[in-house]
């Protein structure tokens, strides 16, 4: 009877958490999305590095916890999934992140809407000209 009472008081949190964890993501304007992102990646980081230790105490640790196949195999598999998750997250934050820079002044495009070669640039004027004036100077 006890066991049904807190398995069923479990399964609320959990349904509840899930819920209002949706409502407030779901408010959050898309600017602020990549610094929860790597906030997110962080956390993930504690976790691996707890499914380390884990792995590391049940064979040399102190505690001797004498994990058996099935527990051994779910931890490594654990610590795959984390290894890909915290790598594809940051992966991802730092390809949103890129979207933010500033292009580069040089290249193919000069600064002011003014085109490499002399070509026409913004506002009507050519590369090394007046108001309407070619490179040349001539009408």
């Amino acid at each position: 009877m006890i066991l049904a009472s807190v398995l069923t008081t479990n399964l609320a949190i959990l349904v509840l958490a899930g819920f209002v964890g949706f409502i407030v993501i779901s408010k959050i304007p898309n600017t602020l999305h990549t610094p929860l992102m790597s906030g997110t990646n962080a956390i993930h980081g504690i976790v691996l590095v707890g499914a380390l230790a884990l792995f590391i105490a049940a064979e040399i640790g102190p505690l001797q916890l004498h994990l058996d196949a099935l527990s051994k195999a779910l931890v490594v598999i654990a610590i795959v999934f984390g290894t890909i998750n915290i790598v594809g997250g940051f992966l991802v934050t730092d390809r949103m992140l890129e979207m933010f820079k500033s292009k580069p002044k040089g290249g193919e495009r000069g600064g002011a809407g003014e085109t490499k070669g002399g070509e026409r640039g913004g506002a009507g004027e050519t590369k090394g000209g007046g108001a309407g004036e070619t490179k040349g100077g001539g009408a």
